[in-house]
């Protein structure tokens, strides 16, 4: 994935959370109570692909100790992140503008400065929206369907004609990791690791490709929402949803978990490197990820790990709702099939 402000000098230059059950939260004082928060046991786990269809860096597979803690079974909503919002008067990335030199310092070495037309539009609020095309496309041109539109944000997630009026219980999106973080901070709980995110969408399962095991996602009822049909183009929404499905609308994991596939992406509190598990992680015990990011595909910007697919993956696109599979973004980015849920340590406060 590609930041808020690097996808848009791109396509410019193409043209174009609650208490745990049962324990005292004196903390979060029940700020986000609407979402049930579920223990996830201590263990021991096998992290990475489970066969030959995951990609680099989901290699070499290893085991990883994960101390018990506790997650919200579904992702942040928007009547939650409403919450938040109402309770602090917090103001999203995406609801920001950005400065001419913050622009200008994300620009590859070398780029000629944009002209002031070309910059005043670049430094609006905004972020990023699916707008698909009605026929088939290449799939190494993502804006073919993500376009950068000024006054897309949480409360307008398509653009300023846009709103969640009566979708309460969707996915909140358009928020940045900084907006996660925020919203984590307020609710007394914190983003998940990469390695809890995934030994928890496992729900118990061993060596298993899916949260529900091995059965292909297209065969016996709906399991997850993700893209059905053609993509990027043909939606057959076999699975009951085009977009954004509301939280809890599938069968949960073996840990009682919703949506731990498709639906959004969610934020991680890990830095991404491709080469973190190659290189071996600096501990098995609860590893809190590398020290820094690396993306060879985008070296220039450095990257958080967001998991579970979403509504846009396909088998013939991103397959990123397998439990292993890993995607990244820049923390700054607001996307509109990008969400969070949190966690909380079992002696978290």
């Amino acid at each position: 994935m590609i930041g808020k402000i690097y996808l848009l000098l791109v396509l410019t230059l193409l043209g174009a959370c609650a208490a745990p059950p049962g324990k005292p939260d004196a903390g979060a004082d029940n700020r986000d109570s609407l979402n049930k928060m579920v223990l996830i046991p201590a263990g021991t786990f096998t992290m990475g692909a489970d066969d030959s269809t995951g990609m680099a860096d989901e290699y070499p597979k290893h085991t990883v100790d994960i101390d018990g803690f506790w997650m919200d079974e579904h992702e942040v909503t928007n009547a939650e992140f409403a919450r938040f919002v109402a309770a602090t008067g917090y103001v999203t990335t995406a609801e920001k503008p950005i400065s001419k030199e913050e622009l200008l310092a994300s620009l590859p070495p070398g780029t000629p400065e944009p002209d002031s037309s070309a910059l005043a539009d670049m430094m609006k609020p905004g972020a990023l929206v699916f707008t698909p095309p009605d026929h088939a496309v290449p799939f190494n041109d993502i804006s073919q369907w993500w376009s950068f539109v000024a006054g897309a944000t949480w409360r307008h997630p398509a653009g300023p004609g846009s709103n969640i009026d009566k979708r309460d219980n969707e996915p909140v999106t358009q928020v940045s990791w900084l907006d996660a973080q925020a919203y984590a901070k307020w609710a007394g709980k914190r983003l998940p690791t990469e390695a809890e995110w995934e030994y928890a969408a496992r729900g118990g399962l061993a060596g298993k490709i899916y949260p529900w095991g091995t059965e292909a996602l297209t065969s016996g009822k709906p399991k997850a929402n993700t893209w059905n049909g053609n993509f990027p183009y043909n939606n057959t929404k076999t699975d009951g949803y085009y977009g954004l499905a509301p939280v809890k609308s599938y069968s949960p994991n073996g840990y009682q978990l919703y949506d731990m596939s498709g639906n959004v992406w969610e934020w991680c509190e890990d830095w991404y490197d491709a080469n973190y598990y190659i290189q071996g992680e600096k501990g098995v015990k609860n590893p809190g990820g590398p020290a820094a990011a690396f993306d060879p595909d985008d070296p220039g910007q450095a990257k958080r790990v967001i998991r579970g697919g979403s509504f846009m993956c396909s088998d013939e696109y991103c397959r990123g709702y397998r439990v292993s599979a890993r995607m990244k973004s820049t923390p700054e980015s607001g996307l509109a099939n990008l969400g969070f849920r949190c966690v909380r340590s079992l002696g978290q406060h």
